[in-house]
């Protein structure tokens, strides 16, 4: 028996048959290896540009074609629209990351409502099979003028061509794939797609369309995570007609802030670069930084005045006064003296009127008050006024503690109402399951009350304790509130001003040095403003 015509188990074999039965596996086997590989990087890519593109660039690969084109399925299910569209002859890379594709869709149906099945793409798409032809120009069953045309207007020659339907795991039709002249690897020369490469290609359109389906549910579910996001944040401007367009204004500005970090090559922040999920993280963080007040009464969001309640009882005040004048004025006639001339004259009835104009002033909260200015509130306070026979004090106790606020509107009870916020936006987004991406949105959002020296809240967070990202957030949420014009308590401020006080924050150590410097360098502000903010005086 000829040895070499027994195999190592001792079978009879032919040595050519076994060599080509050998490499027969030996490229099945790398194929498969390559579909594995594909098939992971398809579904770990999660920009859908470059998704496209490699699903293209693959499938070119495998059947060694010249040109290809990805089809992908409108919404609405009518029609195919270009994709991709790659051709190495002509040196054609459209769509993807080079561009959206002008092209006209292919409508999968006619205008009188049947399937059309003369466009090749459509008829693959409508109908879920694989066509596979040797030569277009030879074809019978579909419409190939609009790729003769092309080729007549490019020199191109097209001949064989396979067009594959992309299923989705719910077995539904959400592309077509459709591969382009196939070149023998030795010659160079046209040749059909072998039903291998048939086979092969398929396989690669499924996990195509499953890396695509998902995709796009990642893309649609991170979309509904947003807009249900801004929704909330809506709802909570919302709860007061003061302060609608506060988040947006906050999120924009903060996003402006990120993105020139980005961008600059200098100081501190040259070697900072936030990725594209970091981006995404802080512009949610900033969309959330107020959600806490959702539980924050409107009469404290809205107070407008120190007095303010269910109305602003400087009213109450002013009336009191005018019945202390009218018993004032009163006993004056009983001497006989004209009540006219004296209510205007009088010196008891101008220091009452003045008293009243202080008062109003005093309520509108706009400046810091020293001790002289709250000693007068009090004197003031002790004058009585006669209600129904009763002697009453001017000021009560509670309306007295409120106009010696020293600093806004707010009384200790109410601020420390309005400063929870930040503690219940912590607790409540530190309950969502974020994903990993999204795991410090709680904590950017919940730290832009936190000051570098360690006196904000709600932790009393300082320095390096406090993320970047809140120290963004805070700038920007106080340059909002400084410039807002919507504001009921205090009008908005020019940008000249809310610099100045930014820059007297810094020396109090209050907000990032840094940040500030960028923030006047580079002049964050200045897109921001058009529009939102008060303008600097002349």
């Amino acid at each position: 028996m000829d040895s070499d015509r027994v195999n190592n188990c001792g079978s009879v074999t032919d040595n050519g048959l076994l060599t080509e039965i050998n490499n027969f596996s030996e490229n099945r086997l790398d194929q498969i290896k390559r579909l594995t590989r594909i098939g992971t990087a398809l579904s770990a890519e999660k920009d859908i540009n470059r998704l496209l593109e490699m699903i293209v660039d693959e499938g070119r690969r495998f059947s060694n074609a010249d040109a290809g084109t990805l089809y992908v399925m409108s919404d609405d299910e009518t029609e195919l629209r270009f994709a991709i569209v790659q051709n190495s002859s002509l040196k054609i890379r459209m769509g993807g990351t080079g561009g959206i594709i002008t092209w006209p869709a292919v409508s999968l149906k006619d205008e009188d409502g049947s399937l059309n099945n003369r466009n090749v793409s459509a008829y693959v798409a409508n109908s879920g099979d694989v066509v596979n032809i040797i030569d277009v120009y030879h074809a019978h069953g579909f419409n190939f003028q609009g790729t003769k045309e092309f080729d007549n207007n490019t020199g191109y020659r097209s001949k064989s061509m396979l067009v594959v339907p992309l299923r989705n795991h719910e077995n539904d039709i959400i592309g077509v794939l459709q591969l382009l002249n196939a070149l023998d690897p030795v010659t160079g020369e046209v040749v059909s797609f072998s039903v291998e490469c048939q086979e092969i290609t398929i396989s690669l359109a499924s996990q195509a369309a499953v890396a695509l389906s998902h995709n796009r549910l990642i893309g649609e579910l991170e979309n509904l995570l947003e807009s249900f996001i801004k929704t909330i944040a809506r709802a909570i401007d919302e709860k007061s007609p003061y302060t609608g367009g506060h988040v947006r204004r906050v999120a924009e500005l903060t996003m402006a802030m990120a993105h020139k970090i980005n961008s600059v090559d200098y100081g501190k922040f040259a070697d900072i670069k936030f990725s594209e999920d970091e981006l995404r993280e802080l512009r949610i963080a900033a969309w959330l930084h107020d959600i806490g007040k959702i539980t924050t009464p409107e009469y404290i969001v809205d107070k407008a005045t120190k007095l303010e309640t269910i109305h602003d009882r400087i009213h109450d005040v002013k009336t009191r006064i005018e019945l202390i004048k009218c018993d004032y004025l009163a006993n004056k006639n009983k001497d006989g003296k004209n009540e006219e001339i004296l209510s205007v004259i009088d010196p008891e009835i101008r220091t009452l009127d003045e008293e009243y104009r202080f008062l109003q002033h005093v309520n509108q909260g706009a400046e810091f008050l020293g001790d002289e200015m709250i000693n007068r509130i009090k004197k003031i306070a002790e004058r009585h006024w006669t209600d129904g026979g009763r002697m009453r004090p001017l000021l009560s106790d509670e309306e007295v503690a409120a106009l010696c606020i020293r600093r806004g509107t707010l009384t200790e009870n109410e601020r420390s109402i309005i400063n929870n916020h930040a503690l219940l936006t912590s607790e409540m987004l530190t309950r969502l399951p974020f994903p990993r991406k999204l795991r410090h949105v709680a904590d950017y959002a919940a730290a832009h009350h936190e000051n570098i020296d360690g006196s904000g809240y709600p932790l009393g967070l300082k320095g390096d304790q406090i993320p970047l990202q809140a120290k963004i957030i805070a700038i920007a949420d106080v340059f909002e509130a400084l410039t807002a014009k919507d504001r009921p308590y205090k009008k908005g401020k020019s940008v000249a001003e809310a610099l100045g006080i930014l820059e007297k924050m810094v020396t109090d150590n209050q907000i990032d040095a840094s940040l500030y410097d960028l923030f006047i360098r580079e002049k964050v502000y200045e897109d921001y403003v058009h529009g939102n903010a008060v303008p600097d005086k002349d």
